[in-house]
Parts: C-alpha cells; structure tokens; sequence
C-alpha cells in the first residue's frame, strides 16, 4: 500500500488552507497513493485567540467536504485535526478523524495530551485554554489491507505510554499528525517519530506543517514516513508538498517475529 503525507503552511485563510490541502490529496492520489494524510490544524492556523471558523461538530460542512473527497477518489483519507465543537458552552476537541473508501468516518481521536510549555527563548503555549482533553484511545482495522491503524496527534508524540496502548490494541501503522514548533522540532523531532516506530515495531507517517503561518508563529516541518526498524522512508523538505512510501505488511510481520520485543515485555 502506497501512502501519502501531506506538508502544509496553514495560515488564517480557512478557504485557501483547504484548498490547498484538496489540491495536494487529488496530486497525491494521481501519484499512486491510496491512503493520504493530513497534517494537524490542517483547515486553519490563524491566532487561538480568535474565533476559529474551522472550530465545527463531527457532521459540519467541513469534515462532509472531505467525506466527499474521499469517496470521489476512492481512498483512505487523515483529517489530521481540526476543533471539533461537542459543546456550545464548552471549549472544542483537538480532533483527527480517519475516513474509510467511501467516506464513511472509520476512527475519530481527539488529543489527549494538551500542548502546555513554555520554551526558554521561544514562545508561550497554553493549548489547554481553548482546547479540551481527550481521553479514550483509538485504533481501527484497515480492511481489506492488513494494516490496524492507531491515532495520536503531535504532543502526543511524547508520551510512549499511548503508543503502547495502541500497539496492544494491535495497531501497527501509527499517525501523528503535528504542528511540531520551531524550537523543539530541531532536536526532537525525527528522534522520537523514529523511536516510537522502532519501540512498537509499527510503521509511522507523521505528516507535519511548515513554515511562518503568522508573525510569531512557526512550525518545524519535515514531515516523515518510518518503517518498524526505525528506518526514514521519506522526508519533507523544507516546503509545502508531499512524500510518499510503499508499506509491507510482510516486512513488518517478519521484523516482528525475528525480534519479538513485543512478545518479551515483562512491565504491564
């Protein structure tokens, strides 16, 4: 299976983000791909201080614009996140969801480690004050393929404890989608997608955003795609755009019984 990970520059323009991300699904379908991802905060990157008009329910216009797009062209598709309201009275999820061949909505996952940090040299992030906490872990068969998909999305990327979860619930393709910052991002970035690949023995596509989306707001970029022993598949450069690589279930079904970490693990 050929997958696809989508790297974009969101900014506050929700109508030219989407298009944007539409355009790069249909040019990653044309090169063969038939899973696609997005990356988090896909549909708009504008101040979180504002009203967020990408900030809508699980059936609003936006996620039935790509259910649309998903069934036209026949593939799987990653919203990799958008603000899904559940609540009038209360803040929205940090929300992926997975959509199936027909469009139908296979696995939603809202984020449930909120983004909290204050970098020496680098600015303040209070995810928490316009974004509620998930709680549950999601993972979903891929039929016909032989893949079992787990969702995580960017911070989550640091905490091991939810990529164990997943891989017990028999995930072996795992997402991250991420608005990864600047400063963090050239140190930690490609280290810990890699190590969660290669702990879990499970292939990861972590498509990313890039760029300046406002003054003051910069994101690390260099989406990936590693295989289960840890190896870099694909990298984005620095700039909008896609990479691609092919999965092997056979692959990660031999490095698994070759190695069986998963099978020789003593701590529950």
């Amino acid at each position: 299976m050929w997958v696809a990970a989508i790297q974009l520059t969101a900014t506050a323009d929700m109508e030219g983000n989407i298009a944007r991300a539409q355009e790069l699904v249909k040019e990653a379908v044309h090169h063969g791909a038939s899973l696609v991802a997005l990356p988090e905060n896909f549909a708009y990157m504008g101040p979180e201080d504002q009203p967020n008009p990408a900030a809508q329910p699980l059936d609003g216009p936006l996620v039935r614009e790509f259910q649309a797009l998903a069934r036209s062209l026949g593939i799987y598709l990653l919203l990799g996140s958008f603000p899904e309201l559940v609540h009038p009275e209360r803040p929205p999820f940090n929300t992926s969801v997975l959509l199936g061949i027909g469009g139908q909505i296979l696995a939603r996952y809202r984020k449930i480690h909120l983004f909290d940090v204050e970098v020496t040299g680098g600015p303040v992030f209070r995810e928490s004050r316009y974004i509620q906490a998930g709680s549950e872990v999601s993972a979903v068969s891929l039929a016909p393929t032989l893949f079992t998909v787990g969702l995580s999305i960017c911070y989550d990327l640091r905490f091991p404890e939810l990529y164990r979860a997943l891989t017990d619930r028999g995930a072996d393709l795992i997402f991250i989608p991420a608005t990864f910052t600047l400063a963090t991002g050239r140190d930690h970035w490609e280290v810990l997608v890699r190590a969660r690949a290669i702990e879990n023995q499970a292939y990861v596509v972590a498509p990313a955003q890039w760029g300046e989306h406002r003054p003051g707001r910069r994101s690390y970029g260099r989406s990936l795609i590693v295989d289960p022993w840890g190896t870099v598949l694909a990298q984005a450069p620095d700039r909008e755009g896609i990479i691609y690589a092919e999965l092997d279930h056979r692959r990660l079904t031999r490095l698994r019984r070759e190695m069986p970490c998963l099978l020789h693990r003593r701590l529950r």
